[in-house]
């Protein structure tokens, strides 16, 4: 079973650790601390839409794209009543194409660590490199080698996972340890890294 159908069974047997009521703290200080100008922006793995609602408030034009429908099912409401504009899609990025140099912003919270090898790091990569327009910036939180395995728990990537993956198509312009921000109270340790399009 790939990880997408993993996740898809996940959300159909309720098994959601990853689900956070307040927006990332680490999405929310790049937005304040650097020089992310609202743009049209896309989250990979929305999960229930904390953060694209954040985006969106924040003045990015967001589109939120999850492989669950429940998933999206579940962001749709958390955003009804907001005064917030986010497309919500049902979409395997994986194995659909992504629009071509469409976006200014791409977020993702936990889908690159999902990669398991070099060669898949590579792919994903490489696939958001493409919908990025020129100098297009990425966010990644990742899983940390530097934390403990947990279990439930994200995968663990070392930062020379993480670089040798993204290098041939982005250039690191931070990476820091911190660690997600979610209602746990011990939550797992990650890498923050933002990388803007070669």
């Amino acid at each position: 079973m790939g990880s997408q159908e993993r996740f898809i069974n996940h959300y159909e047997n309720g098994f959601m650790p990853w689900i956070h009521s307040e927006p990332d703290f680490n999405l929310v200080e790049m937005i304040d601390n650097w020089p992310i100008k609202p743009c049209k922006a896309l989250e990979i793995g929305c999960g229930t839409g904390v953060d694209s609602i954040c985006l969106s408030q924040n003045g990015f034009a967001t589109t939120a794209i999850d492989v669950s429908p429940i998933a999206i099912e579940m962001a749709e409401k958390n955003a009804a009543g907001l005064k917030t504009e986010v497309e919500f899609k049902v979409f395997d990025f994986l194995t659909k194409d992504l629009p071509k140099e469409e976006y200014g912003f791409v977020f993702d919270r936990g889908v690159f660590h999902g990669a398991d090898n070099l060669a898949e790091r590579k792919i994903l990569a490489e696939k958001i490199a493409g919908t990025l327009a020129d100098n297009g910036l990425w966010l990644s939180l990742i899983g940390s080698a530097d934390g403990l395995k947990t279990d439930p728990g994200p995968p663990l990537r070392t930062a020379s996972e993480i670089v040798a993956g993204i290098e041939p198509f982005f250039k690191v312009l931070a990476i820091r340890a911190s660690h997600f921000g979610n209602d746990q109270s011990d939550p797992a340790r990650i890498w923050v890294c933002l990388m803007r399009k070669r």
